[in-house]
């Protein structure tokens, strides 16, 4: 696996690979649409299509049409998880990648000072405010919910209700009759 993980950002790093990958993710079933639709040569599209298979993030689906294959990124994403983002604060563990420097900026002990304004950053720490606080899959009545984030909002500039309605609309809390859950990480693929 962590040969693998390591060849992906190499592998995206060849222009002809990420133009074969949109193709194929555009509906691009085989590999004459593929060159057709990103604009590449035979050669080109038959390299491009070789590398995305070999990691595995392109295969022929059940009709024979090229797909991509989401459960191999999720599987990349968790295996190049920090351990300590996931299993427990990086900003309590010291952790001075990018999500540790990012969480440690807006939460400071335990507290949300502040939500960030740029997007991928929000992102990081709605994410982390998420993880912390709900177990992945069990209910929590709204009461609940609005306890455990006015914890979060203490002496901040973020009230518990925007923060809970940004965690819904960013995807770590899903709700249904006034009841929340967090969903696995496998299902909230593209919100973090």
């Amino acid at each position: 696996m962590p040969a693998a993980l390591a060849a992906l950002p190499a592998l995206f790093a060849e222009e002809s690979q990420v133009r074969a990958f949109a193709a194929v993710a555009l509906g691009a079933g085989d590999a004459v649409r593929v060159a057709r639709d990103a604009g590449l040569s035979v050669q080109e599209t038959s390299a491009a299509l070789r590398r995305l298979r070999a990691l595995g993030v392109v295969a022929s689906g059940q009709d024979g049409e090229l797909v991509v294959v989401h459960d191999r990124f999720r599987e990349l994403a968790l295996a190049g998880r920090p351990a300590v983002q996931a299993t427990g604060d990086p900003a309590a563990a010291g952790d001075d990648g990018p999500v540790g420097m990012i969480v440690r900026t807006f939460v400071r002990n335990g507290r949300l000072v502040r939500l960030p304004a740029r997007w991928t950053r929000k992102k990081v720490v709605l994410r982390h405010i998420a993880e912390q606080t709900f177990a992945p899959g069990v209910e929590y009545p709204e009461r609940t919910v609005d306890e455990k984030l006015r914890a979060w909002c203490e002496d901040g500039e973020v009230d518990h209700v925007t923060l809970r309605r940004h965690l819904v609309d960013f995807g770590h809390l899903r709700r249904s009759d006034g009841i929340y859950a967090r969903p696995a990480d496998a299902a909230r693929t593209g919100t973090a």
